[in-house]
C-alpha cells in the first residue's frame, strides 16, 4: 500500500507528531510518501526534521510558472475533470474566508499533485488539518486523483467551519479522523448522521523513546517550563499576568518559555514592563532534545490555553513524569485528571493559574512524582504513537483495499 501524507507545512517545529506518525506507519508496512505546499526550512532546529525536509516534495517549490503550465495541461488534457473543478472552486469559496482567486491557486496546486500521485502510483491521500491543504486534496480528487482522508485537530477547523466548508470536505472524504471524543462529538455536529461511522479517533501520540527514558527524579529547584508556539490561543500573555502575581507574593520561582511566535514581542514587552527578567525565560525554537531536557529540568509544564485540540506536548511532559498545569479546553480533560497527574484550571482564570503555580513549586517532591507516575501511565495507554499508528493503518487498509 502506498499512501501520500499532505501537509501545508512540513516539516515544521511544531508538527513532530506527524513525522512520529509517519514513522511509525511505515513500521507497520505503510509506504509513506511526503508532499507539503511549502516547509518552514528556517525555523527547524531538529535533525530529524532536517532529515524529514529531505524525503519532502514541495508544491511551491516548483515555481509560478511551472506550477501555472500544470493547471493548463490539466485543463486542456482533463477539460470535463477541469470544468467540475473549477465548479466546486466557486462553491468551496462562496462562503470562504479566502477569495476565489485564493481557491484558483488551491486548484492549480492540486493540478501538481495530480501528477506526481500519478507518477507515484499513490493510491490514497492522507491530509493533517482540514484547512487549506485538504481544500487541495479535494480539488485533486475531483481532477481524478485519488481518494482522501484527514486528520481535524483544532482549534482553528472548528472555528472556521463554513469558511473552510469542513462540511463539504466530511462528506467527500474516505473517512476522517478526530484526535479527541471531543474533536469528534464537533465533526458530529457538522456531518449528517448517514457520515458518522466514517468518523475516527485516532489520538496523536509519543514514541517509545519516553517510554524507554529511565525516570529522571523531580528537580527540587521551583522551575516551571511552558511550551508551545507563542500566540494568543495558547494563554502566554495570562501567564505573564500570573507570574506578575506570584512574584508580588514574594512566591520564588523560575518560568521558562520553549517557543516561538506572533506573540513573542507582546511577551517580552510585559516581561519588561512587569520586571519579570530575574525570573521568566523565553528561548526560542528548540530541538527534541532541548524541549525534552527543558521538561526534565522542570516541576510541571504549565500551558493555560484558551482553544485546544489535545496539545501533544501534555503528553511529552506527562509521558517524562512531569505533572501539568492546563485547562479545561476541549479533549484536554480526556487525558488529564484534575489533582491526579496535574491541575486542571478554568480557562482565562488568572487567579486559578495563581494557585496552581504556587502549588507546583511548593508542593513535595513526592506529590509530584506521584502525579507525574500517574500522567506516565495514562500516556501510555492512551497515546502510545505505535499503538495509534497501527490503528491508523488499519483504516487505510480497510478503506483503501475495499
Amino acid at each position: 500500500m502506498k499512501i501520500a501524507y499532505l501537509v501545508n507545512q512540513y516539516p515544521k517545529v511544531s508538527h513532530s507528531f506527524i513525522r512520529r506518525e509517519i514513522l511509525e506507519l511505515e513500521a507497520c508496512g505503510v509506504e509513506v510518501l511526503r508532499f507539503a505546499m511549502r516547509s518552514c526550512r528556517q525555523e527547524l532546529v531538529d535533525e530529524a526534521d532536517k532529515l524529514e525536509l529531505q524525503k519532502t516534495r514541495l508544491v511551491l517549490d516548483s515555481g509560478i510558472v511551472r506550477i501555472l503550465a500544470e493547471a493548463v495541461r490539466v485543463a486542456v488534457t482533463k477539460p470535463f475533470r477541469f470544468v467540475k473543478a473549477l465548479a466546486l472552486v466557486g462553491k468551496l469559496s462562496k462562503r470562504s474566508k479566502w477569495s476565489v482567486v485564493k481557491h484558483l491557486a488551491y486548484l492549480a496546486e492540486a493540478c501538481v499533485l495530480l501528477r506526481w500521485f500519478a507518477e507515484t502510483s499513490i493510491q490514497h491521500v492522507h491530509v493533517h488539518f482540514g484547512t487549506n491543504s485538504t481544500t487541495v486534496a479535494l480539488l485533486c480528487e475531483a481532477l481524478g486523483g485519488p481518494q482522501y482522508s484527514f486528520t481535524v485537530h483544532g482549534p482553528e477547523e472548528f472555528d472556521w467551519v463554513d469558511a473552510i466548508a469542513l462540511p463539504e470536505k466530511i462528506k467527500r472524504a474516505t473517512f476522517v479522523v478526530a484526535v479527541s471524543s471531543f474533536g469528534k462529538s464537533q465533526l458530529y455536529r457538522w456531518c449528517s448522521l448517514q457520515h458518522w461511522s466514517n468518523i475516527h479517533v485516532v489520538h496523536c501520540g509519543v514514541d517509545d523513546s519516553f517510554f524507554r527514558q529511565s525516570i529522571s527524579p523531580i528537580p527540587p529547584t521551583p522551575q516551571l517550563v511552558s511550551i508551545g508556539r507563542l500566540c494568543e490561543q495558547k494563554g502566554q500573555l495570562l501567564l505573564m499576568e500570573a507570574a506578575a502575581q506570584l512574584v508580588a507574593e514574594g512566591v520564588l520561582f523560575k518560568l521558562v518559555l520553549v517557543g516561538d511566535g506572533p506573540l513573542r514581542s507582546e511577551i517580552e514587552a510585559l516581561i519588561a514592563e512587569k520586571r519579570l527578567q530575574h525570573c521568566v525565560e523565553v528561548t526560542g525554537w528548540a530541538s527534541n532534545d532541548a524541549v525534552r531536557q527543558h521538561l526534565l529540568e522542570s516541576r510541571a509544564m504549565v500551558l493555560p490555553s484558551f482553544a485546544e485540540g489535545l496539545p501533544v506536548v501534555i503528553m511529552e511532559a506527562l509521558a517524562l513524569n512531569r505533572p501539568v498545569i492546563t485547562t479545561y479546553v476541549a479533549g484536554i480533560p480526556e487525558l488529564v485528571e484534575p489533582d491526579q497527574c496535574g491541575w486542571l484550571i478554568p480557562a482565562g482564570s488568572v487567579e486559578a493559574l495563581v494557585e496552581a503555580m504556587r502549588s507546583a513549586v511548593q508542593a513535595p517532591v513526592e506529590t509530584l512524582e506521584k502525579m507525574g507516575n500517574l500522567g506516565s501511565k495514562r500516556v501510555f495507554a492512551q497515546h502510545n504513537a505505535g499503538v495509534e499508528a497501527g490503528k491508523l493503518a488499519a483504516l487505510f487498509r480497510s478503506y483503501v483495499d475495499s
